[in-house]
């Protein structure tokens, strides 16, 4: 966790999960992903840093129970024990997110270490703990100063890709992003993977995406693809992830099978 400290603990695997085109899957990727992680016996912390708060509210915190959020440990300094919420699911917290996140990239233009504030926060002597295996960051969909913190705070970047057309021309100014952090702020950042959602493999379009995809950006995509299930969609109105609200719906066992798949692939890296 503190390359600096040899007797602290190994932190968790961070993962921003990220694209700046809202609508492909994001929040639903973030939350689906993090119950399987869950599921497999592992502790997850979810990061809220959409001030939409979707995240927030697909687990089943209530607008009146935020009542510290990811402002307050940005922009504020709180404590984690203020800012920390468990879920419904054992081992599993979330750290919420509110409107007021959305004056954050304003409020601290003026601070010189603004764009390391999650970063720090993540990695401070409190978090151990907690002994979180993974942090998944759950980004806004801009490229704005919270999406460089989540960048600049996590090991990689998760990226959903809606199986439509256009789906690959935004994705060119995320990788800009991306290489941007990786050359000024966070050299060891590195692309998770790119996990083609709302897949239907009836259509002709979500089958030339995914080929596209494949094409340009081989090992990068995922083999899992999450497919447009009807039990995914609602789950976020009934406060749950789909895998607690239909745990036996396709898009339940996609994100399972995507959750091994991250998985074994990070077994592979640490092995090497």
């Amino acid at each position: 966790m503190d390359a600096s400290d040899p007797t602290r603990p190994k932190g968790p695997k961070i993962i921003a999960v990220a694209n700046q085109k809202g609508g492909v899957g994001k929040t639903t990727t973030a939350i689906n992903l993090a119950a399987a992680l869950q599921e497999e016996g592992n502790r997850v912390l979810v990061v809220d840093l959409d001030p939409q708060g979707n995240a927030s509210t697909g687990l089943g915190i209530e607008s009146q129970d935020r009542q510290f959020t990811t402002y307050d440990l940005l922009v504020e300094d709180a404590p984690l024990e203020d800012v920390i919420i468990p879920t419904e699911l054992a081992g599993m917290s979330i750290i919420p997110a509110t409107v007021d996140l959305s004056s954050a990239d304003i409020e601290l233009i003026s601070n010189e270490k603004r764009s390391f504030l999650l970063h720090d926060a993540l990695r401070q002597p409190a978090m151990d703990v907690f002994s979180w295996d993974y942090i998944l960051i759950d980004c806004p969909p801009s490229l704005n100063l919270l999406t460089v913190n989540a960048m600049i705070a996590a090991h990689s970047v998760l990226i959903p890709l809606q199986s439509e057309f256009f789906a690959l021309e935004g994705l060119s100014q995320l990788m800009l992003t991306v290489r941007e952090v990786r050359q000024t702020a966070n050299p060891n950042l590195r692309i998770e993977g790119i996990v083609l959602t709302m897949f239907d493999s009836r259509n002709n379009l979500s089958q030339q995406v995914e080929q596209d995809a494949r094409d340009n950006l081989g090992d990068l995509v995922f083999e899992t693809k999450i497919p447009r299930n009807v039990r995914v969609s609602e789950a976020p109105s009934y406060a749950q992830p789909v895998l607690q609200y239909d745990s036996l719906s396709k898009g339940a066992e996609a994100y399972r099978a995507l959750a091994r798949e991250l998985s074994s692939k990070n077994a592979q890296i640490t092995a090497q």
